[in-house]
């Protein structure tokens, strides 16, 4: 298995500044944010979601998109993935991920997985998402890039079992699944060898982050009330060397993608305590 990183988490550094330390690091690839920063923000500190200084802006020009393939790969790095936010699902922003992960010679994109809140049937938004994967499995073929739909609270696929409802439809060559076991801490969880084993050949790419359950006070009937929040990697709810010799034993031979959210280190210091923390992990193995 291979170590990289999502840029998502590294947001005070300049492009050129994360390939360089995702190499001294350690690291193996770059999975590119590819998601404007709004002009609002531009002030501001820099922040995950908000002014992230290490995001693709799927505005830029074909040039301008090529430079970060290049600063990447002069690092001896590899662009293993990009990571759209296509909630919305629709077919045009797919597609211009896609032909984006092309140019930059990604492996992947993340494509849409639709968002539950209650409002909307399980059913009914199951069937659009089919709908939608169809077409993106469509460009996925024409472009020669893996979709891969995320185990993730808040959508209609926060399980193994459920994302691969999902991606069944789909050939595995095409459409697979990101696989977050720090996601399922906030919903979805399932024995970690169980949802490989279903996923099978789907099971194309892991992120690697932690998350805690918190007692947040007492409810109006006063039973105890839980909530859960990101964690440093080695003091959330997460048994990381349970979680490599499951996917050990399906044969998982891919990348693990840091996307610490737990603000507990800077994005240097982030990536050197990953490479370390994972490798140790991977020798005890």
């Amino acid at each position: 298995m291979k170590l990289s990183v999502f840029t998502v988490v590294t947001p005070d550094l300049a492009p050129e500044e994360l390939v360089r330390s995702a190499r001294e690091a350690g690291l193996d690839g770059v999975e590119w944010r590819f998601k404007e920063v709004p002009a609002a923000t531009a002030g501001e500190i820099p922040s995950f979601w908000g002014n992230n200084r290490c995001s693709i802006d799927p505005a830029l020009s074909e040039t301008e998109i090529l430079k970060f393939k290049e600063i990447t790969e002069n690092e001896g790095l590899e662009v293993v993935g990009l990571t759209p936010y296509l909630h919305e699902m629709k077919l045009d922003e797919t597609e211009h991920a896609f032909h984006t992960a092309r140019l930059l010679g990604a492996k992947m994109i993340r494509v849409g997985a639709a968002p539950y809140n209650g409002t909307r049937s399980y059913p009914e938004l199951f069937e659009a998402n089919i709908r939608y994967l169809q077409e993106a499995e469509r460009m996925a073929k024409q472009y020669g890039v893996k979709g891969v739909v995320e185990t993730h609270h808040g959508t209609i696929a926060p399980s193994a079992g459920l994302a691969h409802r999902l991606v069944s439809h789909c050939d595995p060559d095409h459409i697979g699944v990101l696989y977050d076991p720090g996601n399922m801490v906030h919903e979805g969880y399932e024995h970690y060898r169980m949802g490989m084993q279903l996923l099978g050949p789907y099971l194309a790419h892991v992120h690697i982050k932690n998350a805690r359950y918190v007692n947040d006070g007492r409810r109006e009937d006063g039973t105890a009330k839980w909530r859960s929040e990101w964690a440093p990697m080695r003091e959330g709810i997460i048994d990381f060397g349970r979680l490599l010799q499951d996917l050990k034993s399906v044969g998982y031979s891919g990348y693990l993608g840091i996307e610490d959210f737990s603000g507990e280190y800077n994005s240097c210091e982030l990536l050197k305590q990953f490479g370390e923390f994972m490798r140790e992990r991977m020798q005890d193995e």
